[in-house]
């Protein structure tokens, strides 16, 4: 009798093994886990039996429709057998999706400005996030805040976008002498721009393909000064008219997108893994 959490017998295709698995995942997500990587290991040794199968001749006098049906049936079973042994596919799926993550060391508290109204969400503890996301998010709520006022816009899409432009941070445009320009959402220095500028190699997408060139960007003196400049952008080129005021990511994304901020045709796409992402959700809260 096969206990009822006891997958290692059942084929992989049986529906009743994937109710227990699922039933399982309720009260031991671990034995789960491991019985689904078990079961993906049996699925992928079945598609090399099938591929083998397939390259066997198919034409012999005792081939016939049934015979097909019950060596597939057979070899359904050998897979699962074969698993319950393991190749190791299943030990390294396992290690993948358990390996551990580190928490975040709590910080001294840092001098800053006295924080003004509607600031960052309170950190809960327990949660796990990248330090280098959260550091950025603290860093530039504020900025982002007051930005996303002036473009009517949540705060949390002005943070995506220009995590999205410099990589949460790690990829500032730089001066050429390695200090940052603040410029934290790509904003090129056109024929307009009397202030500062940086030169540096960024990568465009040009009738269908990448192509490196060497633009000027605009630089600024604090990060303040940036996303003032880049609220004053949004509001005041009528070709972003329609990405004000938007509420849904969605809508918000498009339109940079169709407005043409960037070159890049998976823009938008990139933006809303950012804003649909759990770098960004747990860094917002915790």
């Amino acid at each position: 009798m096969i206990n009822s959490f006891d997958i290692s017998g059942a084929l992989a295709v049986d529906a009743q093994s994937v109710d227990r698995l699922r039933l399982q995942a309720k009260k031991d997500p671990d034995q789960a886990l491991k019985g689904a990587a078990r079961q993906f290991e049996a699925l992928f040794m079945n598609m090399l039996l099938k591929s083998m199968r397939e390259a066997t001749p198919q034409d012999g006098p005792f081939n016939s429709e049934q015979t097909r049906l019950y060596t597939s049936l057979l070899d359904q079973q050998l897979a699962q057998n074969l698993s319950a042994k393991g190749i190791g596919l299943a030990d390294i799926m396992i290690r993948q999706l358990t390996r551990a993550v580190v928490p975040v060391a709590p910080q001294p508290p840092a001098a800053a400005p006295a924080p003004a109204a509607n600031p960052a969400p309170a950190p809960q503890s327990g949660a796990f996030i990248p330090p280098a996301a959260r550091e950025f998010v603290n860093k530039v709520w504020n900025y982002a805040r007051d930005a996303g006022q002036a473009i009517g816009i949540p705060a949390q899409f002005v943070v995506a976008q220009a995590a999205l432009e410099s990589g949460w941070g790690r990829h500032e445009i730089r001066r050429a002498d390695g200090n940052p320009s603040f410029n934290l959402f790509g904003i090129k220095a056109g024929r307009n721009w009397s202030g500062p500028v940086v030169e540096t190699v960024t990568t465009e997408h040009i009738n269908g393909t990448l192509q490196k060139t060497v633009e000027k960007f605009r630089a600024y003196d604090s990060y303040a000064e940036a996303f003032r400049d880049y609220g004053n952008l949004l509001r005041g080129n009528p070709r972003y008219a329609a990405v004000l005021d938007r509420q849904d990511a969605a809508g918000f994304a498009r339109g940079l997108q169709q407005a043409g901020y960037a070159t890049d045709p998976m823009y938008a796409d990139k933006l809303m893994r950012i804003l649909q992402g759990n770098t960004l959700r747990l860094s917002l809260t915790t």
